[in-house]
């Protein structure tokens, strides 16, 4: 009789490593729910904010049912709601709330920007509540909208409301409250008659409200802007030269770079405080027909109280100092940034959109012209610059005079190469 076989496992290890297989079994089934859940969490997180032209209408479309229950009112609504005259054309932008609607309003094309989605997402005004009354007398709605301004810009603003005989009813005042709460309108509305270099509010309807539509920058361009939307299709003759006189498109890039440093100039010195961009990229500027660059998307804009307060903040090194594009160093004995910012938007300009179109790889044939030699290497300079305000100034005195010097080396366009 043949003796039973053993077993090459030795014994109580064949527990062990079914104990063994089972754990890693178990974690190979958790790992995959875990994968599949965090895919369908990011599915519905892509997909919530997808740009549909459905969902933009549908939101639309509740503004206009909360304008006819009388919830909310405006100067834009009657002509999106009742006349048509304002019709939606397509969604531009959709994140983290934020709508961006491109629309048709009589003939005119035009921007529709909310910060949030519902008119139910933003708060109530509680000078409203607090009175329990139906209204609210035009100098205590001009006492909460200077508080709120202050609020949110960190200054003190003079504002005027108009001339009003009657108070503000339940919907005015939610409607501007609405629009009080979205920091980039406030800051386009304050600075509308003093600037040319924001966007111009056309009107509104409850928490949406209207700006001018204009061509946008692109990172993935060349020119970063859409030169041939700003001037037509080149004709013959338009191209680039490889010589000092440039042709058309090199005109207008210098152009639209001299606009920058005056835009730069302007943010820094016209007003009471210097106004900080931080978020400085081309899709954030846009260009008027005159070659005018206009900063379209400031939510991340601050003038300088607010800024400080913003970069006053807990530190160990330098690295900790930084929101978004405006920087600050550490006090590593105190533990704590300095409230002082120490580069500029002038330093982020040249680094982020001069260096694409001035940059010593670029040049090309124009190596040979000493212009352009020195304003590549000014650019340079300028994007590593953390100096003091004089040395700012020093640097865009030099990139200005070599931007105009360069202009008005450009020949006129011949009246055949016009016509083409």
């Amino acid at each position: 009789m043949r003796s039973p076989r053993r077993s090459c496992v030795p014994q109580g290890l064949g527990g062990r490593i079914c104990k063994k297989s089972t754990l890693l079994l178990a974690l190979f089934w958790f790992g995959t729910w875990v994968f599949f859940n965090g895919l369908a969490i990011m599915h519905s997180s892509v997909f919530s904010d997808l740009c549909t032209d459905e969902k933009s209408k549908r939101i639309l479309q509740g503004v206009c049912d909360e304008f006819g229950r009388g919830v909310l009112v405006g100067d834009l609504c009657e002509d999106l709601c009742v006349s048509r005259t304002l019709e939606y054309t397509h969604c531009l932008y959709y994140h983290n709330g934020k709508r961006v609607l491109q629309a048709s309003w009589r003939g005119l094309t035009i921007v529709l920007k909310s910060k949030l989605e519902n008119f139910s997402s933003y708060e109530s005004p509680e000078p409203l509540e607090d009175q329990g009354g139906p209204s609210l007398s035009p100098a205590d709605m001009l006492l909460y909208t200077t508080m709120e301004i202050r609020s949110l810009l960190g200054l003190e603003v003079g504002i005027s409301l108009g001339e009003r005989p009657r108070p503000y009813s339940r919907a005015e005042l939610a409607s501007l409250w609405s629009l009080l709460q979205q920091e980039e309108y406030v800051l386009f509305r304050v600075l509308q008659d003093v600037s040319h270099h924001v966007l111009k509010i056309l009107g509104s309807c409850g928490h949406f409200y209207a700006v001018e539509h204009l061509i946008a920058g692109c990172a993935l361009t060349q020119n970063l802007f859409s030169l041939e939307e700003l001037t037509g299709p080149p004709g013959k003759g338009a191209e680039i030269s490889s010589r000092c006189s440039a042709g058309p498109g090199r005109e207008v890039v210098l152009q639209i770079a001299l606009s920058f440093l005056h835009m730069v100039r302007h943010f820094e010195s016209d007003f009471a405080h210097p106004l900080h961009l931080c978020d400085i990229k081309p899709e954030n500027f846009g260009i008027r027909k005159d070659l005018t660059v206009v900063a379209i998307d400031v939510d991340m804009a601050f003038f300088e109280p607010k800024m400080q307060n913003i970069l006053e903040q807990k530190c160990s090194s330098d690295t900790d100092c930084s929101f978004f594009d405006c920087s600050s160093k550490c006090d590593i004995k105190e533990k704590k940034c300095f409230s002082k910012r120490t580069n500029s938007n002038l330093q982020v300009i040249c680094d982020k959109i001069f260096r694409n179109w001035f940059s010593p790889k670029l040049l090309g044939g124009r190596m040979w012209c000493p212009l352009e030699v020195e304003l590549a290497h000014t650019v340079q300079e300028c994007a590593r610059a953390t100096g003091d305000k004089d040395d700012r100034q020093t640097v865009w005195d030099r990139l200005h005079s070599l931007l105009s010097q360069l202009l008005q080396d450009i020949p006129p366009q011949r009246e055949g190469q016009r016509e083409s």
